[in-house]
């Protein structure tokens, strides 16, 4: 069974590839000169059952248009059965219609992908696990939780505290603490103005002088409010501070800013490319995960 990538994650595809003993299939990827997706399939004979992997990053709508053209030029070419990798789900965290004339738009993205023959779709950390519901076939939301896990049980010890950025991640901040040994957990009392946007931070509910400081979160976009968590840390005296997040959206400066805060360590997961490089910035990847998933009955 052949691994097909479009172009948003090759590298992670690759990985895939290899844990599965198997190897890339062959894509010529271009542009017309119109700017419009141009794909070709460059394997005579695929297979009945293929793998495609291709995270929904930016640019968000390139990558998913890319994704179903591969997907139809594989089912042409004899494909029944197409296994969906989508590491990172876009347009997940549109999953509500906040006011009439809105769309439902992860709904819309869902029943799009459904325009292929799935076998079944493979994700990780859904921003919100209630979109699984808009599809027909199997999907597996897999989660950073047990990557983050065995990872971090080798770095923590009793001077190790898990520090909730805000209110809306204390119950997986409480569970993570809880996996790594019952460590002692901390929130931080944030609030967001619903004109401006701007993140103020009120204080935390526990000390946190001369403790190792650990936060985690699903996701990174504008890295204002880990920053700004981190600053306040900083401030009440956190001898270092680390955070794990699975997915790397990284927009409007968001390294340069993390590069400048008190941050000592960012671990973050190859669900997206990696586009930025920094002695901060640290990788563990998901690919033998998504290996043994794509193997595993849904």
């Amino acid at each position: 069974m052949l691994v097909f990538s479009g172009s948003s994650n090759q590298p992670l595809a690759r990985k895939i590839a290899r844990s599965l003993k198997t190897r890339l299939g062959k894509i010529e990827l271009s542009r017309f000169p119109n700017d419009e997706a141009r794909v070709y399939i460059k394997e005579n004979d695929p297979g009945s059952r293929a793998v495609l992997v291709q995270s929904l990053s930016h640019p968000t709508d390139r990558h998913l248009l890319e994704l179903m053209l591969i997907g139809d030029a594989l089912a042409r070419l004899g494909v029944k059965k197409i296994i969906l990798v989508i590491p990172w789900f876009g347009y997940s965290k549109q999953d509500k219609v906040f006011r009439p004339g809105e769309p439902l738009s992860s709904q819309v993205v869902a029943k799009i992908l459904q325009l292929l023959p799935l076998e079944k779709v493979i994700t990780y950390d859904l921003h919100n696990p209630g979109i699984i519901k808009f599809f027909k076939c199997p999907v597996m939301n897999m989660s950073g939780r047990r990557l983050f896990n065995n990872f971090f049980k080798k770095r923590v010890d009793s001077r190790t505290m898990v520090v909730a950025p805000d209110k809306g991640s204390q119950n997986s901040i409480k569970r993570f603490a809880q996996d790594l040994g019952g460590l002692a957990v901390a929130l931080i009392d944030k609030e967001r103005s619903l004109v401006t946007g701007k993140i103020t931070l009120k204080g935390i509910d526990q000390p946190v002088k001369g403790m190792k400081v650990l936060m985690k979160d699903d996701l990174i976009a504008t890295g204002d409010t880990l920053t700004e968590a981190a600053g306040l840390l900083h401030q009440q005296g956190a001898k270092s501070i680390e955070i794990c997040a699975t997915h790397h959206l990284f927009v409007n400066g968001v390294q340069k800013k993390i590069d400048q805060s008190p941050i000592d360590k960012l671990w973050i997961t190859d669900t997206v490319k990696l586009k930025s490089r920094s002695a901060k910035l640290a990788v563990l990847s998901v690919a033998d995960r998504i290996a043994w998933a794509i193997k595993t009955r849904a």
